[in-house]
């Protein structure tokens, strides 16, 4: 009798130290996942302020290239108006214009300046990861557009244009003989410039090569504002969405 009672002793003694070490091991274990879990969640956290911080920075990127892009759309527009006002010079046989006048207006023609985009911001989310912790989808699509798409058709158009402009802008200067001093630190862009002395050619201003190099000058104004036009719609788009993605 004696023997079972010891017996069933020992069994109870075994039982109650492996549920003992099993309870042990068990609270080892969840405190393990618990520390895992509130690490995640933590890191999770980091990422989504992370986020927000280049999402509200991306903001202030967007508005200064819309200042950009505003900029440019003006020196398109008056352009554009100066190309109508030689071209309107020549129909009439330089009858509107004086001379002075003709080659200032030429001058001011610009369409050789390019947008560039301030894209560090978007890279910056790329290369963390935390692009994709976007949780508005249209906005993740529409930055996907406007810093590949959008910017590799812009880069192919600008180049087109500067590579025109550099020749057509040199035969200007050669036809005319025009020397002008030049203020680097004026002007929106790359300076101001002031016309000194000219040798007007009348028969270049009337030529038909002149006239052709205008148009094409209006050709790629026209083109280019519909692509800046473009561009801004989705940066204003983009702009909106991210305002949207910071309260969410």
């Amino acid at each position: 009798m004696r023997k079972k009672t010891v017996s069933k002793n020992l069994k109870y003694d075994y039982i109650k130290n492996n549920l003992k070490y099993f309870f042990q091991s068990f609270i080892i274990i969840l405190s393990v996942f618990i520390s895992f879990f509130i690490e995640d969640i933590r890191k999770s956290n980091e990422d989504v302020i992370k986020k927000n911080e280049l999402v509200a920075d991306l903001i202030v990127s967007l508005d200064d290239d819309l200042i950009q892009i505003d900029e440019l759309l003006k020196i398109l527009q008056n352009s554009e108006k100066n190309i109508l006002e030689i071209l309107n010079d020549i129909d009439l046989n330089h009858k509107n214009l004086s001379d002075l006048d003709a080659i200032s207006t030429i001058l001011d023609i610009e369409v050789g300046f390019s947008f560039f985009p301030k894209d560090g911001i978007f890279e910056q989310l790329i290369s963390t990861g935390t692009f994709e912790l976007i949780k508005n989808n249209e906005l993740k699509r529409l930055l996907l557009e406007m810093f590949n798409h959008q910017k590799d058709r812009n880069y192919a158009t600008s180049q087109e244009i500067d590579q025109w402009n550099i020749v057509s802008r040199g035969e200007i200067l050669k036809k005319f003989r025009i020397r002008f001093s030049y203020n680097s630190f004026d002007g929106e862009f790359y300076g101001s410039r002031t016309l000194n002395t000219f040798d007007f050619d009348a028969d270049y201003y009337l030529s038909n090569g002149f006239y052709g190099l205008l148009s094409q000058a209006q050709n790629y104004s026209n083109m280019y504002m519909r692509l800046l036009n473009d561009i801004k719609k989705s940066y204003e788009t983009a702009r909106s969405l991210s305002i949207e993605e910071l309260k969410k």
